[in-house]
């Protein structure tokens, strides 16, 4: 079953073994360095593993192996951490590609780095993976997407399928953009719901954007859509659809054969699509995109895409790093499991990294309407099984969303084009930092996010994947108006602009449990 889904998805991704099968593994050192990586490496070999990719920023590397494997490596010398990070079994590891694994390909040091014969080595939430509730269509459940499909206008779902089951709409010519009118950011002839809030008096001129690099990892982003073509930066895009970079021209489009590849496009026009008079506009228009796709083959965000995703968007120097989805297989990772708990560490050691290079993290809160810091219930997870229903497992809140609950990640929740919390998503006092336009599935095109879809196309979707993609601008034009600021300036500065824009009280955007600090607001 496993290998019928994976040519169904494309080619066949992983070498097959001689009657094996295998897990990915994240073998994390005690020294979150080269040489940490090294030891893991080493670790992992001595005990029969088959490394594919090093992390030396993190002191890391991503291992296949048979079953047992964490057992023979956890307790070694110098290891902190070993975990699964997938549930169900492959053929193999990842077939070699050429140039795989250089996390400085399309750098100035790359080319430095070739040049004298070296190279780096080498939710939503209404739904399963179509719909559980009538008229939506969320863009994930398996990969953990936050992005709920609504039709053309009447409230229609798009129905189970995958991304041809997603309507489309006309093109908005930047029309009715209540989305940008909730943050001040609005072009001209734009819908102007919420007159009261705190408008943005002061916008970067159009090369001061041009100098701020933001990143979307995502499921791929079509860069040939009008509105992004002069947003992706090539050199900086790449896939990290299987734990290890890959620059190849083109490794970070949407794989069509893969269920919700058109959600990274949507996320990314939200960021930075023109503002021209076509399509739509994004936050900040004129803004360089790094394109970074990480949803992989059988439609999961693992945890060592993100891994590499995060590091490759920081040393290409990003200063905010989207994030509208959750880390597969496991919804929530729970810090008494020793493989949940590495992976944990693996990623929070990559946004550490990434905050550290200057970059601000940014994560949707996801569309469970779910209390983050309350006991609640998974019921999505292990999501990558090929056979069997899903566990239902009660977690507590030290159980956490990957990377949205990490420490001094940008978590965001949603709200309707009124302002109001959205009714599908997550919540939590201390575990949200700021709300943003996410709209709202019921009431249609009109009440969802308008924004690119591939193939020179438009959707309206609803999810906090669209408030994160809101906060992941505006930390652009932050940036550019302070381009000396570093990651937790530039994130502090959008909360007091939220916070001086809100009324304190319940139900309103003073509320700290649905909209952390306050509602966004464009930076000035």
């Amino acid at each position: 079953m496993l290998l019928t889904a994976l040519v169904v998805g494309g080619a066949v991704p992983y070498v097959a073994g001689p009657g094996r099968s295998y897990l990915s593994y994240l073998v994390l050192a005690e020294r979150a360095d080269a040489d940490g990586a090294a030891r893991a490496a080493a670790e992992a070999r001595a005990a029969g593993g088959q490394v594919v990719q090093e992390y030396p920023q993190i002191g890391a590397v991503l291992a296949y192996a048979g079953g047992g494997f964490a057992e023979k490596v956890r307790g070694r010398p110098g290891v902190a951490a070993v975990g699964a990070s997938r549930t169900s079994p492959v053929p193999g590891p990842p077939r070699p590609l050429d140039g795989a694994g250089d996390f400085l390909a399309g750098t100035d040091s790359a080319a430095g780095a070739r040049a004298g014969g070296d190279r780096v080595g080498g939710d939503r939430a209404l739904s399963g993976r179509a719909a559980d509730g009538t008229g939506v269509r969320v863009s994930g459940s398996g990969s953990g997407s936050g992005g709920v499909g609504v039709g053309t206008g009447d409230g229609a779902g798009a129905g189970d399928g995958g991304d041809d089951a997603t309507a489309t709409v006309p093109d908005p010519a930047e029309q009715d953009a209540w989305n940008l009118a909730l943050l001040g950011a609005a072009p001209a002839g734009a819908a102007d719901a919420t007159p009261n809030l705190l408008r943005g008096t002061g916008t970067p001129a159009a090369d001061a954007l041009r100098k701020v690099l933001v990143a979307v990892l995502d499921s791929g982003v079509d860069d040939t859509h009008p509105d992004l073509r002069a947003a992706v930066d090539p050199r900086s895009s790449a896939s990290c659809a299987d734990g290890r970079p890959d620059a190849r021209t083109g490794a970070w489009r949407p794989d069509a054969g893969v269920g919700e590849s058109g959600h990274g496009t949507h996320v990314a026009g939200i960021v930075g699509a023109a503002r021209d008079g076509r399509g739509v506009s994004g936050v900040a228009p004129g803004v360089r995109i790094a394109a970074v796709r990480l949803l992989g083959p059988l439609g999961q965000y693992y945890a060592e895409n993100i891994v590499c995703g995060m590091l490759w968007a920081a040393d290409h120097g990003a200063r905010a790093i989207n994030n509208s989805y959750f880390a597969d297989p496991w919804k929530y990772n729970c810090p008494e499991d020793p493989d949940q708990a590495a992976l944990t560490a693996a990623v929070g050691r990559a946004v550490e990294y990434a905050r550290g290079k200057g970059a601000v993290v940014v994560a949707s809160a996801g569309n469970d309407a779910q209390d983050l810091g309350a006991p609640r219930t998974d019921e999505r997870s292990p999501n990558d099984r090929t056979t069997g229903p899903p566990q239902s497992r009660h977690v507590g809140p030290e159980c956490v969303r990957l990377p949205g609950e990490l420490p001094g990640v940008v978590t965001v929740t949603a709200v309707d084009r009124d302002g109001r919390p959205s009714a599908y998503t997550n919540y939590g006092r201390g575990h949200v930092s700021l709300a943003a336009p996410g709209g709202d599935p019921d009431g249609g095109a009109r009440g969802a996010v308008v924004s690119d879809w591939p193939g020179g196309q438009y959707a309206a979707l609803a999810g906090t994947s669209m408030a994160a993609a809101h906060v992941t601008g505006a930390v652009a034009v932050a940036a550019a108006l302070h381009p000396d600021w570093g990651s937790d300036r530039l994130a502090a500065q959008l909360a007091v602009d939220a916070a001086a824009a809100c009324p304190p009280g319940p139900h309103v955007c003073g509320d700290h449990e649905f909209y952390g600090a306050g509602a966004l607001v464009l930076p000035h």
